[in-house]
């Protein structure tokens, strides 16, 4: 078992929620709770994932400043839509995916490891434009 297993296991388990939101969404239908939870759900674990690529002392400032400004708007995000806020995120996960990948350290992480934080991105931002169309039907 590589060093890597757990943060693999996490990272499969983290998605549950944004899944466990989508189907209710498909069960009851649009609703802007359903849609404020998955949005709020989302704001978490960016922030988290952002804070994990912070590593002060490990990286130049400039960088562990930029591993976390994604996460600066979030306070902003509530005067916006909820198509607006899921369309910010749904951006920034592909944003900490490219930063992560710019650090010296990506090289030395497992390949099972790469694959998953490349697959879980993109399964993010595809659940991420779904709740927008979700939004979007809220407005009409």
């Amino acid at each position: 078992m590589h060093p890597y297993f757990n943060h693999i296991q996490l990272g499969y388990l983290g998605f549950v929620p944004f899944l466990l939101c989508i189907a209710a969404t498909l069960m009851l239908g649009s609703s802007e709770s359903l849609v404020g939870v998955f949005s709020f759900y989302s704001m978490g674990i960016l922030a988290f994932m952002a804070g994990t690529l912070w590593r002060a002392g490990e990286q130049p400032k400039a960088h562990a400043i930029l591993a976390v400004v994604v996460v600066l708007p979030f306070p902003l995000l509530y005067l916006v839509s909820f198509t607006a806020q899921l369309s910010y995120l749904a951006a920034s996960y592909w944003l900490v995916l490219w930063f992560e990948k710019s650090m010296p350290k990506w090289q030395e992480t497992h390949k099972d490891y790469k694959q998953m934080r490349f697959v879980i991105t993109s399964v993010v931002f595809v659940s991420h434009l779904f709740m927008i169309s979700q939004a979007i039907e809220l407005t009409r």
